[in-house]
């Protein structure tokens, strides 16, 4: 392990090298032209386009109109609000409230209940401390970093402490300002979706090192981790201007942004961290598996906020990545449930709770750009291979991942990727897609999440140690970092 981390160091140091030069390159370099095909928020955030004239007079005049149009807004900017949509701003605040739900009480009671007695309470304290934790650093630099124009790595500062952002009510016309990305809506609605998207990114990865790391390393750590490693991924997929944005890859709910991005930090905690005490000798089995099957359903019904919300409209495709994420959830669920059934004789609670959760992750990525086919493929594909990775695969190298989050998000991640470079259907999402461009958007999230979140924990070990004491660990977190029990 040892070995791996020193080659995810490696790689990452060279990928650095390489960011460097290329933000040198930007700002020697002229403005890049615009790529020839728009993406589809782009596409959204363009005005209407003139009627069209009854009879041009020429070719030539036509593209001189064309040439006259003005371009789509590249940052966020005021707007009337009449100019608002009310249907898609109402589906927006019903997705907002959905992925917050998904964070608590569903993912807390999803990992509540996993992990044993003495540890429920510090489990479902993460989560909800995590919340609080990343609203306060969402609302200062986050948002500013991840989707305000800058260079291709990384936003300005003009949204800094929200600076900027505003409703002004008038007596003859109301203002208010909109992002680039969703300009049918008030930004402050599209600020704290995208903020219930980095909540929930940091707070997967405490299922990696459950029941071992100090509550005041993982405030610290998810602090950081989230300035330094979730907001540059967010804006390099997710601004058009972004790095891998520009290059094509198609992410459209956070395949890479969130599952991929937590799966690796979580593997990397668990083998920093080392292993439980007694891991391997003792038995851990989870202490209540009906609060995770309560915390598996309220994910899969916050879910579709999570992936029909991505649309940032109340329109077709939003109701298209609803129906291809109910699709891929069931058949990875049944697909998880039937190979444990056949490896093990019986199929369980937790068996098929994962497998649900699995398919979530996987088809996250692609619901925006998938049909029933691919949905159905990526729901199978996810809920074998995931549990191959959460059984089979982590006994064999070795890692103590106590709540699989490295096998269901980062693996279920990198299946929905992939395949949606061989599934993206055009006529749904405006684009093509290349299994060599989803690899890369992969393979950047992988090193740079990786050797930045290993970076961080060293650096917060020698500063103030992560794990708790051997005894203490025995004893049990919820008594000795919070002083509560279950009884």
């Amino acid at each position: 392990m040892r070995k791996f981390l020193m080659s995810l160091l490696m790689a990452g140091s060279l990928l650095a090298g390489g960011i460097g030069a290329a933000l040198a390159d930007d700002a020697s370099a002229p403005a890049a032209t615009a790529p020839a095909a728009a993406s589809p928020t782009e596409q959204a955030a363009a005005p209407a386009a003139a009627p069209a004239a009854s009879a041009p007079a020429d070719a030539s005049a036509a593209a001189a109109a064309s040439d006259a149009a003005p371009a789509a807004p590249t940052a966020p900017f005021s707007l009337d609000s009449s100019k608002i949509n009310s249907g898609d701003t109402a589906w927006m605040l019903t997705s907002t409230a959905l992925v917050l739900f998904m964070t608590i009480p569903g993912l807390a009671l999803f990992y509540g209940g996993m992990v044993r007695k003495k540890n429920v309470l510090a489990t479902l304290m993460q989560s909800f401390a995590i919340t609080c934790v990343v609203t306060v650093v969402w609302t200062v630099v986050g948002y500013s970093l991840a989707f305000t124009p800058g260079s291709s790595f990384l936003g300005g500062f003009s949204r800094l402490m929200l600076h900027g952002m505003n409703y002004i009510k008038g007596d003859k016309a109301t203002t208010l300002t909109v992002s680039h990305l969703a300009p049918t809506i008030p930004e402050t609605v599209y600020f704290v979706y995208q903020m219930t998207f980095a909540i929930i990114t940091p707070a997967l990865i405490t299922g990696a090192f459950a029941d071992r790391m100090k509550f005041s390393a993982m405030l610290v750590f998810m602090t950081l981790w989230s300035i330094i490693v979730y907001s540059p991924i967010a804006h390099m997929v997710w601004e058009p201007s972004g790095w891998l944005a520009s290059a094509g890859i198609l992410d459209f709910a956070g395949g890479t942004v969130v599952h991929i991005n937590a799966g690796i930090a979580g593997l990397v905690c668990c083998l920093v961290l080392g292993k439980r005490v007694g891991y391997g000798r003792e038995v851990m089995a989870p202490h209540n598996l009906t609060l995770t099957l309560m915390g598996a359903a309220m994910l899969w019904v916050g879910w579709f906020g999570f992936n029909a919300g991505s649309a940032v409209a109340a329109d077709g495709r939003a109701g298209f990545a609803m129906l291809v994420t109910q699709v891929a959830t069931a058949c990875a669920a049944l697909g998880w449930m039937f190979a444990e059934w056949i490896a093990k004789g019986k199929p369980s609670v937790l068996g098929i709770a994962s497998g649900a959760v699995a398919g979530l992750v996987a088809i996250t990525p692609a619901s925006g750009f998938v049909g029933v086919t691919g949905s159905l493929v990526i729901g199978v594909a996810a809920g074998v291979i995931c549990f191959w990775s959460a059984t089979w695969l982590k006994g064999k190298l070795g890692y103590d991942d106590s709540l699989d989050a490295f096998g269901v998000h980062c693996i279920g991640g990198i299946i929905g990727a992939l395949l949606t470079g061989v599934f993206a259907v055009k006529d749904i999402g405006g684009a093509d897609g290349s299994i060599v461009l989803q690899a890369k958007g992969v393979l950047t999230t992988l090193i740079y999440s990786g050797v930045v979140s290993y970076v961080l924990l060293k650096v917060i070990d020698m500063v103030m140690g992560l794990r708790v004491t051997e005894e203490e660990e025995r004893e049990g977190l919820d008594v000795i970092l919070h002083g509560e029990r279950v009884e």
